[in-house]
């Protein structure tokens, strides 16, 4: 009887282990919610009227929308803005990309086409993260994305092109979660 309640408590501690240990693609998620402290840089080097001159502190406010959607709130002393991302799970990050009429404009064509055009929705392969199977479906070698979160040191980059009257330019973020 001492041998089996043994064998019991053993089998017991490793579910245990093996179950407090696994690590699942919602607790990534869950911990990009959160205010990032940062820095907005102008990349070109040029002076805007309206926002920055070279570098200054700012802050990202995220909140999960849904199951793949974030609201990120950007502010500083010269900037104000919010705008939605698409968030996709890959290994120790979470990358993000345009969502909506951003994505179309972006990329030429409607988020959700590469199933629309033959793919089919719940398609992922076994070891494909989430990024990777966004990539395949909706995007060429050759398209651009503009930031995301590395899990491990806990921050936040983004690229933001702007538009000042007819001058594009180029404004970086970068952040530490509080």
């Amino acid at each position: 009887m001492k041998k089996l309640s043994l064998k019991i408590i053993a089998v017991t501690l490793t579910m245990f282990v093996l179950t407090a240990c696994e690590k699942s693609e919602t607790d990534s998620i869950k911990s990009i919610d959160g205010t990032y402290i940062g820095t907005l840089t102008d990349l070109n080097g040029l002076k805007s009227e309206m926002l920055i001159s070279a570098k200054e502190n700012a802050t990202a406010n995220i909140t999960k929308i849904d199951d793949k959607t974030i609201e990120v709130h950007m502010s500083s002393n010269n900037l104000d803005t919010i705008f939605l991302l698409n968030y996709y799970e890959h290994r120790d990050s979470v990358n993000v990309c345009y969502t909506g009429d951003d994505f179309e404009n972006m990329y030429g064509h409607m988020l959700g086409q590469g199933h629309m055009d033959g793919g089919m929705m719940n398609d992922m392969r076994k070891d494909e993260t989430e990024w990777m199977h966004h990539m395949n479906d909706e995007h060429q070698d050759s398209d651009e994305h503009f930031g995301g979160f590395e899990m491990q040191t806990h921050t936040f980059g983004y690229q933001l092109n702007m538009m000042d009257g007819t001058n594009s330019y180029t404004l970086k973020f970068q952040g530490n979660r509080e």
